[in-house]
């Protein structure tokens, strides 16, 4: 449908337009105004980007329906004006947005305008890239030389923020190694990653200053920094990935552009992927969204273009993006709720945690209404009060997370919530020691602490029993049925029948979910029966260093310090817990009860030392194999495949476009490597065969 502007129609129009959406239109536009405003400017949003996605798409749908936009709409503009603290650019060629896809469907059906526009059922060409989750920048070079750099602004008139840029070091200053054009804008995202991110938030912190919400926002303050030195000491950095206007060299494809920027020694993204026709697109595009939380840096979708230029040319552009192209955009892992309470919860050590409970939102998938606070020194420092409004964090399977409190928003009635003087299962008196950040519960009764226990135990990292997890055990002991671990593999099915939420099938599922669980790996076992200190890295160790459960009755201190990696209050708290004659007749119920655990994991003194032993390995960059391999290689072999480098760290595999991990490796010392060298290493084992096969 063609949009007819409503600058001096509006008021003609509304007998057309029912009044409930002249309304909606009215307010989409002003909010969406004000939150670009709030994003690209002041770079302190109060939505998340998800929640913008979707008042944006709502808009969007009742303009086309309705015919009718109002001139100051934000579908008819990119972005918002330029900061008045900066001199203004007008941009040669325009830098439009993207259209958004939010589902495969969608990818299938921009590919079917496409190839309807160009009247040819041949598969198109595509590439498909991450779509870095920063601020979009265009250098100009002229004759080989940096002369400016400039923020996207509203697509047409930007922000000149050259000094800031040049203090990127990725940045080329004058293009080398390649035929140089006279003139070129090259397009690209400069971003943080979220190593440095995090580090930056720290040192604000200690600061008295406020964190950034994330990453982008990070980047976007950095880059619009008055004193450059200041952008300096941020770590940005710059993927490069696209063309605007050219003098003097003609490209005839987005791959031979990004070949000419490689040779002319640009950074490029992660990874970029052809792809022959739409399903490969959408191959690309899973892989992507599969290694997502393995990138150095955020990315919020992939970036689908056509290849071949001649046809971006034929397709052209629309209003505000260009036909060729679209983001498809994943799953959000952020989301912005009202917190309506907080309560204490007790853990299976005692320890009360605070979490919130909020208005339901979507983040990754999933309905999320309630978050861990951690710990009343966290509540007390992010300043968390019951009334907020607060970005909660999902990344992957992690539990939920507030990041920070839109404090724009409070309106004055919200209030703190106090470390409680009572245990909110038991009503026993909770202890907060001097110096101490976990308020513990004193009761050795203490309902919630044995649920959470079992719930632990039944946990998927730990016995993996599926089907008993926090409802279920609470149903379970309401009547009886468990108050052990041994209880569990009392159960009948009979148990249950008679159960609410149980029928034939349900109750069927259960118990064969605990028969499989006996024959769980001594890992698994000592994860799960919650050992204070021990997670799951450390019961893997043990289980390297003991073949059976019961080499483990009695062990000395000094045997379990003999594993490296394990320190003293591991080692004391593995000892003490295996030297109490409660414990042992535990096992020894368990073991009647037909616990009948494995140990692939073990390494005898026959097999002799593996090849990542007790080292401490960490992975950075792109790789040749998905990185999770890679991991599962070092941990197969004895090794510890970190996520962060530290004094501790043993090696650095330091794959393509590696970020701030390799510089803070060579500021430690420690010893970096290739992809190759690791697999050399890993080679007397077989591992690597195994590995590619």
């Amino acid at each position: 449908m063609r949009l007819l502007s409503c600058l001096q129609k509006w008021p003609t129009m509304t007998e057309k337009i029912p009044q409930n959406i002249r309304h909606e239109i009215t307010r989409l536009v002003k909010e969406l105004n004000e939150h670009s405003y709030r994003y690209y400017v002041l770079d302190s949003p109060v939505i998340s980007d998800a929640e913008y996605d979707r008042q944006y798409r709502r808009l969007r749908d009742l303009e086309e329906r309705y015919g009718c936009v109002l001139p100051d709409s934000p579908t008819q503009r990119v972005g918002a004006p330029p900061s008045e603290r900066f001199d203004k650019v007008r941009h040669t060629e325009p830098m439009l947005s993207l259209d958004n896809a939010f589902a495969h469907d969608e990818v299938l059906e921009f590919d079917k305008k496409l190839r309807k526009l160009l009247r040819s059922d041949e598969q198109i060409e595509y590439t498909v890239e991450p779509k870095y989750d920063g601020i979009a920048m265009e250098l100009t070079y002229r004759d080989g030389l940096l002369v400016r750099a400039s923020t996207r602004g509203d697509g047409y008139e930007g922000e000149d923020v050259t000094q800031n840029i040049r203090t990127i070091r990725e940045v080329p200053l004058r293009i080398e190694g390649a035929l140089i054009p006279r003139e070129i804008d090259i397009r690209g995202e400069v971003y943080m990653d979220t190593d440095e991110f995090e580090a930056l938030n720290r040192r604000r912190e200690k600061q008295g200053e406020p964190a950034f919400a994330n990453p982008r926002n990070a980047a976007a303050g950095s880059v619009r920094q008055l004193d450059s030195r200041i952008t300096s000491s941020r770590r940005l950095h710059l993927a490069c990935y696209g063309i605007g206007s050219v003098v003097g060299m003609i490209f005839s494809s987005q791959t031979e552009f990004m070949n000419w920027l490689r040779t002319a020694r640009f950074p490029l993204p992660a990874r970029m992927a052809v792809a022959k026709g739409v399903e490969h697109v959408i191959d690309e595009i899973l892989k992507l969204e599969h290694d997502r939380d393995s990138f150095p840096f955020e990315t919020d979708g992939a970036v689908v273009k056509v290849n071949d230029f001649g046809l971006q040319q034929k397709l052209g552009v629309k209003t505000r993006e260009p036909r060729w192209a679209i983001a498809y955009k994943f799953q959000a892992h952020q989301g912005t709720t009202v917190i309506r309470e907080i309560h204490g919860s007790v853990g299976r050590t005692g320890v009360i945690t605070p979490f919130a409970v909020f208005e339901p939102v979507r983040i990754g998938g999933v309905s999320v209404s309630r978050s861990t606070l951690h710990n009343w020194d966290e509540m007390e420092r992010k300043d968390i009060r019951i009334g907020d409004t607060v970005v909660v964090e999902r990344a992957g399977d992690v539990i939920p997370h507030v990041v920070t409190v839109v404090k724009e928003k409070r309106t004055g009635r919200e209030r703190k919530f106090p470390v409680p003087a009572k245990c909110p299962a038991c009503g026993s008196q909770v202890v907060r020691e001097q110096g101490e950040v976990a308020a513990r519960c004193v009761s050795l009764h203490c309902p919630a602490q044995l649920q959470e226990k079992i719930i632990h135990f039944a946990s998927r990292g730990g016995m993996d029993i599926e089907g008993l997890g926090e409802k279920n055990v609470e149903l379970l002991y309401d009547k009886g049925l468990i108050r052990n671990f041994e209880d569990i593999y009392r159960l009948k099915k009979n148990d249950l029948l008679d159960l609410p939420r149980f029928a034939e099938k349900s109750a069927h599922n259960l118990i064969q979910a605990i028969e499989n669980s006996k024959r769980a790996t001594l890992a698994r076992f000592l994860f799960a029966i919650g050992i204070l200190h021990v997670g799951e890295y450390a019961a893997k160790l043990l289980a390297r260093n003991f073949r059976r459960l019961e080499d483990l009755f009695g062990v000395q201190k000094e045997d379990i310090l003999g594993i490296r990696q394990i320190g003293e209050k591991i080692a004391a708290s593995v000892s003490a817990f295996f030297s109490d004659w409660k414990n042992l007749q535990v096992f020894e119920s368990m073991k009647k009860l037909g616990l009948d655990l494995a140990n692939p994991d073990f390494v005898s003194a026959k097999k002799g030392r593996l090849p990542f032993e007790g080292l401490t390995v960490v992975i950075t960059g792109s790789l040749p194999i998905p990185r999770k391999d890679a991991e599962a290689l070092i941990e197969s072999q004895g090794g510890h495949a970190a996520s962060s480098v530290s004094a501790s760290t043993d090696y650095l595999v330091a794959g393509d476009n590696a970020g701030s991990k390799l510089e803070k490796a060579k500021k430690l010392g420690v010893k970096i490597i290739t992809f190759d060298t690791l697999i050399k290493m890993a080679e007397n084992s077989g591992a690597q065969q195994r590995l590619f096969s």
